[in-house]
């Protein structure tokens, strides 16, 4: 079994880029960028390069410190560590990018992220490497054959139009805390802030009996 989720908005508790914006006064900017961009409507991957190159220039040491700082949703850990104990894999699907997501994979013990890479040059912010466009599924797909996963076999947990073509290599898909267009096509919705709440739907969808991991 294998569960999927989305890192800004799921698994962290907070957008990078609008966050790093605040650094500079420019939140108003990428925050109509990033809302544009989770709506679906502006292309993707143009509003990704859109926003870094609004951002080029700040100091390697500010960017870390915010990603650094990002808080983890209410619930990742006990949702993860629960999967995990029960032999599930788990990945991680972002349109983010390695600063923020290496810490994420070490405190979840995430089996595998796919994300995006901020370039520096001379220490300060120069532009994006994209390796996860708007397709996440073609990202995520290159593991899941590699560890022979049926679609049968897989949970997608994401909440924006950038994400949705995860819910076609999935058999269970949560739309959590999502955008109207994500519910629309979600096998179910979960609205509550506490990704514990998984656990019981995939145990009710699957007939499973997962008990949920308490974190020490």
């Amino acid at each position: 079994m294998l569960a999927i989720f989305d890192v800004e908005g799921v698994l962290y508790d907070a957008e990078y880029l609008p966050i790093l914006a605040e650094k500079v006064n420019k939140e108003k900017e990428i925050w109509d960028i990033t809302k544009k961009g989770i709506q679906g409507s502006i292309n993707w991957e143009e509003g990704l390069i859109k926003r870094v190159e609004l951002l080029k220039g700040i100091d390697f040491e500010t960017c870390k410190q915010v990603a650094d700082s990002l808080p983890i949703m209410t619930g990742a850990r006990e949702a993860c560590q629960t999967l995990k104990n029960a032999g599930w894999k788990v990945m991680a699907v972002s349109g983010g990018f390695t600063i923020m997501t290496d810490r994420l994979k070490e405190e979840l013990n995430l089996d595998h992220v796919y994300t995006n890479e901020l370039i520096f040059k001379d220490g300060k912010l120069d532009g994006v490497k994209i390796n996860v466009d708007s397709d996440k599924a073609k990202s995520a797909r290159v593991k899941i054959e590699e560890w022979n996963i049926t679609k049968d076999e897989i949970v997608v947990i994401v909440d924006g139009a950038n994400d949705i073509k995860l819910f076609d290599i999935c058999n269970l898909g949560i739309a959590y805390r999502a955008q109207d267009l994500v519910k629309d096509l979600a096998t179910t919705t979960l609205e509550e802030k506490d990704l514990t709440k998984i656990i019981p739907i995939i145990n009710e969808h699957y007939s499973m009996d997962l008990p949920i991991t308490t974190s020490s």
